[in-house]
């Protein structure tokens, strides 16, 4: 099972987020908008290679994308229960 920290970490890293720590990443803050971590469209093309290469899991239904890509708590839930299968 894979750690909401572990995540928050990849999303630095696979980002290139050198001013972000990972409990600067609240569980539930939102990933894209100016409310939140303020990532864009180019980021989420990323973090979809990120999933693929780092955690062997693939966005199949774009419609889902949006509610997937939430949150790191909404990425991380994606994750476990897409490896559980």
């Amino acid at each position: 099972m894979v750690k909401i920290e572990e995540v928050k970490q990849k999303i630095i890293e696979g980002l290139n987020l050198e001013d972000i720590e990972v409990d600067e990443i609240e569980d539930d803050m939102a990933l894209f908008g100016d409310d939140g971590l303020g990532l864009d469209s180019v980021d989420a093309i990323e973090l979809t290679l990120v999933l693929e290469k780092e955690f062997g899991v693939k966005i199949t239904n774009m419609a889902e994308a949006e509610n997937i890509f939430a949150s790191a708590a909404s990425l991380t839930n994606y994750i476990n229960e897409e490896k559980s299968k």
